[in-house]
């Protein structure tokens, strides 16, 4: 994953020509971008009041190039991030109700328009959670519209953190996730769409079966599918750009098979949670060790361990040891199929905490996976007869579970 830090630079070899340096905002299109946001937020306050502009935790701004697989690969990022909505595609957006009324009204759908419609969407509790946002931002005036609701969004958390309103506003996560494929794998994919489209509308209107899928003209023409990818480079991959020193920013490689391209994904979304939790849950998780880190010199630590009771503790470990073969073995080599053993015992040399530590450390080397129970019983031992009390003694019985691969047997 790449953020602010540590900017991610695409690969070379599918961008093929050096690429301008992204072209930076004017004063006045940075004024009109805010005179922009601020009508349509001050609309949002005046319907809703401030109390209800609860937008979603995690937004996913997913852009890419034509025949990338946004859409086919919507809904594997979705589940990544177990989200249960679905995504926000802004082209379906701008053929919405409330878009043809802009439309037959003489408006045209321009950044104010856009903005106010995504805005609206994302309001609607459904995507309280998380969403991905299909398509935008597409300008750059729009990029920094996008810039301005997340600086609302985190005014509205600290405005309404430690009142019993505030785990509607929680720290916002924003993720720029670009599918990227070159120019000629996007032209073939596109003609590809195109041919495929053909073929099954041609097939529903023979049959009367199934339903007519969208055709695009720049899926039949090699000159226009080149120009729906230029312009794509121009505008949309200069806009995301822009945005990856401020947000979680992934570029992936589009160009292989869908399973390749979901492995990319995977590797891309893995899990950081520092950049997800609010800052103050973060201290309060500081003193536990993410899983990662721990793994990393994990059989180093534990060979460092196993020398130490060798050397420090030899007669401990020496009756530990003893244990473990004349014991605890036996039942596990008789269990070997299933791969797993319980073995119940009440030997004293498990009194010592140490050595119930070198038990578990011993079958993790030896590639098991060993875990301790103590059960504490009270047995009754006799009766005061003259007053009735029942004096019991406490067994201890430790309760030995010992996992591993189980035999794989051949049958048939």
């Amino acid at each position: 994953m790449t953020v602010a830090s540590a900017p991610h630079t695409p690969n070379p070899s599918l961008l093929h020509n050096s690429e301008p340096p992204s072209p930076k905002l004017s004063d006045l299109e940075i004024k009109d971008a805010h005179l922009i946001f601020e009508s349509v937020w001050h609309e949002l306050e005046e319907q809703l009041g401030r109390q209800e502009l609860r937008f979603p935790k995690e937004i996913i701004l997913l852009g890419g190039a034509p025949g990338a697989g946004k859409g086919t690969n919507t809904a594997f990022i979705t589940k990544a991030r177990g989200l249960t909505c679905p995504p926000i595609v802004v082209s379906a957006l701008l053929d919405s109700p409330e878009a043809q009324r802009l439309k037959n009204t003489g408006h045209m759908v321009g950044d104010r328009e856009v903005i106010g419609l995504i805005l609206h969407e994302l309001l609607k509790p459904i995507y309280r959670d998380g969403v991905v946002l299909d398509g935008f931002p597409r300008t750059l005036v729009q990029v920094e519209c996008l810039k301005l609701l997340v600086d609302k969004m985190h005014q509205l958390r600290h405005e309404f953190y430690g009142t019993p309103l505030g785990i509607h506003f929680r720290q916002p996560t924003i993720h720029i996730m670009v599918l990227f494929v070159d120019e000629k794998e996007s032209i073939a994919r596109q003609l590809k769409r195109g041919r495929e489209t053909r073929e099954h509308n041609e097939e529903v209107l023979r049959t009367g079966v199934g339903t007519l899928w969208e055709d695009r003209a720049t899926d039949h023409d090699e000159a226009l599918a080149q120009r729906r990818y230029r312009v794509f480079k121009e505008q949309t991959w200069e806009a995301l750009q822009s945005l990856q020193e401020i947000f979680h920013y992934h570029f992936i490689n589009a160009q292989g098979s869908f399973a390749e391209v979901e492995e990319n994904i995977t590797t891309e979304l893995a899990y950081q949670s520092t950049l997800e939790l609010d800052p103050q849950t973060v201290d309060q998780l500081r003193d536990v060790p993410v899983a990662s880190e721990i793994i990393i010199h994990a059989r180093q630590e534990l060979v460092k361990r196993l020398d130490g009771y060798a050397m420090e503790q030899p007669k401990l470990f020496a009756s530990v040891v003893s244990f473990i073969g004349q014991k605890v073995m036996p039942i596990v080599i008789r269990h070997a199929i299933s791969g797993t053993a319980i073995i119940n015992t009440e030997d004293t040399v498990l009194d010592d905490p140490l050595a119930l530590s070198m038990l578990i450390d011993v079958f993790s080397e030896r590639g098991y996976h060993a875990t301790i129970d103590l059960h504490r019983i009270e047995v009754p031992e006799r009766v005061d007869l003259a007053t009735g009390q029942i004096h019991c003694r406490t067994k201890k019985v430790y309760r030995i579970s010992i996992r591993f691969q189980g035999s794989q047997i051949r049958r048939g």
